[in-house]
């Protein structure tokens, strides 16, 4: 199927619900307008379309496969990386100081969208290349910003994140790779890591592996672990490449989905590797890498939910069976059936709703950069912590349920691999997987990020509630307020609960965590679908010709409300059912 970057959504989003206008001229971003904005999206779109979508199937059926220790990746994919880099895409929000565009988050997450969207096997090596140029960035030193930053950013050279191990998956405490000083102050790697993605290919000159390992002298846990920077060839000094280091792929797993990314099996014997940042602090040098993937990864759901969201909607107009209810049309186009329609129509809402939660994300990141006061920027950085593991979560499992829909559409031909349906759900199954899990996020949600006094989750009610209170609302979405009302009282009472049950009963905080989080996201979802229809209200009022899409954005919402938000009080009893039920099956 021909893939179509969305750009009149995306651009809507941006617009009307982030408001990214509040950044043009501003600070860091003093070159970036309207114009470079959608010049920008414009050849994202191109090469999502022309170069990264062809591949899709191809990727997928051909695969990676492992020859005399060396990765085959899929025909076309070298191509696509060469062309990917000599774009500049590797770098759109980097540094300029090291080779980067220094535009805003914002803009670049709309843009992997578009690469996910287009093929989320292919984006997923450019993805763990910004977020290991970002780790180095806050930590490495001045030598290893200047000889490793300047190729990551142009995208010469490809990078990884090293972390899980045979017996140590998200307990990292437990990994055991060894890290040996050499004598000229260079380390020797020992050990293996298993899922690490794009592990090894030969379309870069180069590979940069982040890789979390012991010292000998190591405490054990994670207060033991340190991040190592090991290189598949050795650097020079003058950043030439030197001999091929003892890092090897050993096997590659073979996986339900993302065929034609390498998830490979690494083999260190021996191999030199460098200290980032100070010794037994790895865990959070690798947690900046693993931030900015985690917001990446909430992109890929958005992105894969609108890949299969267009061939269903396709597939719908085309296939005719049935008289239409709502036509009264025999044989009719089974989108004018209306459960058909209704899947349409909450895939169409849940794929908006969880681009305005990353876009929306990533803005309070560049947000920070124009901020001068400290207590404001402090607020906007709690805002982005809180809102994080949300957008990761939620929006990948935005990504599986329309994926899923998707399929139901097509019926049993979506069960058919041919259709390529199946694919999209297949693909999309391991976001909520990798980059911690779904309810790792849930933990970190109700943990970390909620704290011990709920501060970010209040601070986000009260500017819902000062929106609401300042906004002049249409009667038709005066139902649409009602409950979006009652999903923040169940926001806010689920907070404070949570709070409450912290220290007295913890395991009712965990049993409760994923309900938690999915709440604050469908809360979140409904809150800026009506940001979208106050905008579709006002262009319409305006005199804007284009009613019919318009219009759409005031349906779903209403669509969203009734059969999403509404089950906000549901989400809350789910909460508040505790850990005791949990014990009562064998």
């Amino acid at each position: 199927m021909t893939f179509r970057a969305p750009l009149k959504d995306i651009s809507f989003t941006l617009e009307a619900v982030t408001d990214i206008g509040r950044l043009y001229g501003q600070g860091p971003f003093a070159e970036f307008d309207a114009d470079l904005s959608e010049a920008v999206l414009d050849a994202a779109a191109d090469l999502s379309q022309d170069i990264l979508s062809p591949l899709n199937r191809s990727g997928d059926l051909q695969g990676s496969r492992l020859e005399d220790n060396k990765v085959i990746i899929a025909d076309g994919f070298a191509e696509a990386i060469a062309a990917f880099a000599e774009g500049g895409w590797n770098s759109l929000s980097s540094d300029t100081a090291q080779g980067g565009q220094g535009l805003p988050k914002t803009l670049e997450i709309a843009c992997y969208e578009l690469f996910n969207a287009a093929n989320m096997a292919f984006s997923l090596c450019p993805t763990l290349s910004q977020g290991a140029a970002e780790a180095l960035h806050i930590h490495g030193d001045d030598l290893q910003k200047a000889l490793y930053l300047p190729f990551l950013s142009s995208g010469d050279w490809s990078a990884t994140m090293n972390l899980t191990e045979p017996q140590a998956g998200s307990d990292l405490g437990l990994l055991t790779t060894q890290a040996t000083p050499n004598t000229d102050g260079t380390y020797s790697l020992s050990g293996q890591k298993i899922f690490i993605t794009w592990g090894d290919h030969e379309a870069r000159d180069n590979i940069i592996h982040l890789v979390l390992a012991r010292l000998p002298d190591a405490p054990e846990g994670t207060r033991g672990i340190s991040l190592f920077l090991c290189p598949k060839y050795l650097v020079n000094a003058d950043g030439s490449l030197g001999a091929r280091n003892t890092v090897t792929c050993v096997g590659l797993e073979h996986k339900l989905g993302i065929h034609a990314s390498p998830t490979c099996v690494m083999a260190f014997e021996g191999a030199q590797a460098e200290l980032i940042g100070q010794p037994h602090q790895g865990l959070a040098a690798m947690f900046t890498m693993m931030n900015a993937a985690r917001l990446m990864v909430g992109v890929q759901g958005v992105g894969i939910a609108e890949r299969a969201f267009q061939q269903a909607l396709t597939y719908a107009q085309e296939r005719r069976q049935g008289t239409s209810p709502l036509t009264g049309e025999r044989k009719a186009p089974i989108i004018d059936h209306p459960d058909v329609r209704l899947m349409l129509a909450l895939s169409k809402a849940k794929i908006e709703a969880a681009r305005a939660l990353c876009l929306e994300t990533a803005f309070h990141i560049d947000a920070q950069q124009i901020e001068d006061d400290p207590d404001k920027k402090a607020r906007l950085k709690r805002r982005e912590d809180f809102l994080v593991p949300i957008a990761k979560a939620w929006s990948t499992d935005i990504g599986v349920e329309v994926a899923s829909l998707g399929l139901q559409v097509h019926g049993g031909m979506g069960f058919i691999e041919e259709t390529g349906a199946a694919q999209y759900y297949r693909d999309a199954r391991i976001a909520p997987i990798y980059e911690g899990t779904n309810g790792i996020q849930a933990a970190d949600l109700t943990g970390r990020k909620l704290g011990n006094d709920a501060t970010a989750a209040l601070e986000l009610a009260a500017d819902i509630e000062a929106f609401l209170r300042d906004t002049a609302i249409p009667d038709d979405l005066a139902p649409a307020i009602t409950t979006l009302k009652a999903a923040m009282a169940s926001f806010e009472a689920a907070s404070l609960w949570l709070i409450e049950r912290k220290t007295e009963a913890p395991a009712d905080v965990a049993a409760g965590a994923s309900a938690y989080l999915t709440l604050t996201g469908d809360m979140l979802g409904g809150y800026f679908l009506l940001k979208g229809s106050l905008a579709a209200h006002q262009r319409l009022s305006d005199g804007d010709s284009d009613t019919d899409w318009l219009n759409s954005k005031i349906a779903l919402l209403k669509v969203y409300t009734a059969h999403i938000l509404s089950a906000a009080p549901s989400r809350l009893m789910a909460i508040q059912m505790g850990a005791p039920p949990l014990t009562g099956f064998a």
